[in-house]
């Protein structure tokens, strides 16, 4: 464990918007606004980050900043109904969405108005249920991205040793039985469906580094309105028929865009199996493995791990993603 003294020492930005970054609020087709937060590039090209269920752009100010240092401009957004972009469900708090399919439509529209505004090459980098939303995207033609990075995608959900479609159908008839907006589960982050693991403190699915985990607690506190509990039902089975459309045969293998996976063996968030099988169907797809030492949060964890990501997201790109004259 770190201590939070001695690794906010090395990272100021992690608990102030850094004042290179602008936050705004910008509309999508239909008029919703979503919250957002850019950097100006300088000279490397442009990297859009979206985060996972539950998050805000603050958790991810260290890793956004440091992008920026290296030359990038970067831009982040809040997803529809998370953090600073609004609601869907029937509480401030639970995380509901009613299709998948709106935050792919999002994100096309966000990408979009995005690339058409920055210098290339165009970089998607995503983290969680984020890489899951954007890679549907990319299979389904609607970004064409120079390179994609993945960290700890939501390709699949445990308990693992269940094929996604008896998890959708489960979830399914679960969602049948009430108000889909209701809450998945209670205290605990883990989306999963009877018969996975027993609840872990939140913490402990998360990242080894306590300072990191205190930054979003601190966060919370801050601005209030990041603050979200659990997914409703209809989020995991919504979550789930999204997961079985990537899994159909063909839709991953027609990706031509280089895309790097960052994966850990003990993710207690999502299945590392299914990382694992979707770095092996792409035709350009690599694979950056952990294990005990990395939990779900690949870029908030410990400096040993987290610098080992850092510098394979920098070999990556610089290998598919040069900076044009």
């Amino acid at each position: 464990m770190t201590s939070s003294l001695e690794t906010l020492r090395r990272s100021p930005a992690r608990r102030a918007i850094p004042p290179t970054a602008a936050e705004t609020r910008w509309a999508l087709p239909d008029g919703h606004l979503l919250r957002r937060i850019d950097w100006s590039g300088r000279g490397r090209g442009s990297i859009l980050f979206m985060p996972g269920r539950g998050d805000a752009y603050e958790k991810w100010l260290e890793t956004l900043d440091g992008w920026h240092e290296e030359g990038w401009g970067v831009v982040s957004a809040d997803w529809r109904g998370q953090a600073g972009s609004g609601r869907m469900g029937r509480d401030a708090t639970t995380g509901h969405v009613p299709d998948f399919g709106l935050w792919v439509e999002d994100y096309a529209a966000l990408y979009a108005s995005w690339a058409a505004s920055t210098p290339g090459p165009h970089v998607a980098i995503a983290h969680s249920m984020g890489g899951q939303i954007v890679l549907r995207a990319v299979a389904e033609g609607l970004v064409v991205p120079d390179a994609i990075v993945l960290s700890a995608p939501m390709l699949g959900l445990h308990p693992t040793w269940l094929p996604s479609r008896l998890l959708h159908r489960v979830a399914r008839g679960i969602v049948r039985l009430g108000d889909p907006r209701r809450p998945a589960w209670k205290a605990s982050e883990r989306p999963s469906l009877p018969g996975s693991l027993a609840p872990q403190a939140r913490s402990l699915l998360l990242t080894h580094d306590d300072s990191r985990y205190e930054d979003e607690q601190w966060w919370r506190q801050k601005r209030p309105a990041l603050g979200m509990g659990p997914a409703s039902w209809g989020w995991v089975e919504r979550a789930l028929a999204s997961i079985c459309r990537l899994e159909q045969p063909g839709t991953l293998e027609a990706i031509t865009t280089p895309c790097l996976l960052l994966g850990t063996s003990i993710d207690g968030l999502v299945s590392w199996p299914a990382i694992r099988r979707a770095a092996e169907r792409l035709p350009l797809g690599e694979l950056l493995s952990f294990g005990a030492e990395c939990r779900h949060e690949i870029l908030r964890e410990a400096d040993p791990v987290r610098n080992r990501a850092l510098a394979a997201i920098r070999d990556f790109l610089d290998r598919h993603a040069a900076a044009r004259a």
